[in-house]
């Protein structure tokens, strides 16, 4: 009887603090919007470092502009856990209605995130 080697395990990429922003993002809509553009920029003060995330969320239907409204209204007071991240702040800083030819929603948002040391 031989004894074959197993095979080493796969690797999994390593989910950066903006995988965690869009995933944290999404429970929070309950999975109705899809990121349209996500863009991350260093930010800094004398005493925090951290980033900031732009991003557009597209609610499409009837049931998702319902959720994209109450994301919009529960985004700026939400206590988020995302590990080794503070989110410092939060906010909508546009919202584009439309209701023909289907209901849609797009909403632009701005996070805060500060390195917890």
């Amino acid at each position: 009887m031989s004894a074959e080697p197993t095979p080493p395990r796969a690797r999994r990429p390593r989910r950066t603090a903006a995988d965690r922003v869009r995933a944290a993002l999404a429970d929070l809509h309950g999975h109705h919007g899809k990121v349209l553009t996500h863009t991350e920029k260093a930010w800094a003060s004398i005493t925090f470092a951290g980033t900031r995330h732009c991003l557009a969320l597209l609610f499409a239907g009837e049931e998702a502009v319902e959720a994209g409204e109450a994301f919009v209204a529960e985004l700026p007071d939400h206590e988020f856990a995302i590990p080794g991240q503070l989110v410092a702040d939060a906010g909508v800083t546009e919202v584009e209605h439309r209701l023909f030819p289907e209901p849609r929603l797009v909403v632009r948002c701005e996070l805060l995130l500060l390195e917890e040391s």
